[in-house]
């Protein structure tokens, strides 16, 4: 039987003295876990990554979508984005699609500041388990040590 439709994007980056400065990844019902990271500091290449998991893996992404309760959330009190930078996190899942789109939240005091720190804080705590995810996901896959 086919996975039901599930898809999951986050973004965040900026364009400042060393250009399009940018960390991304998403997921694909198909298995497909792409991550690139894109830093131009001291010559920095770009670092893009492609991996196949397991239904198993899209299922523990999802649950945690799930119970973050994020769905529930609306980014129109949050910081709009601005030059320091912006994230967007789009998810497709349990016949739901949503689209959060802010500034780039520098500590938890950012979020305390805002005009909806609950809803905020949800988002700031799930984007910090999905980051966690992936980057153990992709360094159990690849070797990825900087050039001195």
């Amino acid at each position: 039987m086919p996975r039901p439709e599930f898809y999951l994007r986050y973004y965040v980056g900026h364009r400042g003295k060393f250009g399009h400065e940018f960390m991304e990844f998403e997921f694909a019902s198909t298995g497909k876990l792409r991550y690139a990271n894109n830093s131009n500091y001291k010559n920095d290449s770009m670092i893009r990554k492609e991996v196949t998991v397991s239904d198993a893996v899209l299922d523990e992404i999802e649950r945690i979508i799930t119970d973050a309760e994020i769905t529930k959330e609306d980014d129109s009190e949050w910081p709009e984005p601005d030059r320091v930078g912006r994230q967007e996190l789009e998810v497709i899942s349990n016949g739901e699609h949503i689209s959060f789109t802010c500034a780039k939240i520098g500590s938890l005091l950012d979020v305390q500041e805002s005009k909806d720190p609950e809803g905020l804080r949800c988002f700031y705590y799930l984007v910090q388990d999905l980051k966690c995810a992936v980057f153990s996901l992709i360094s159990l896959h690849f070797k990825i040590k900087p050039i001195p």
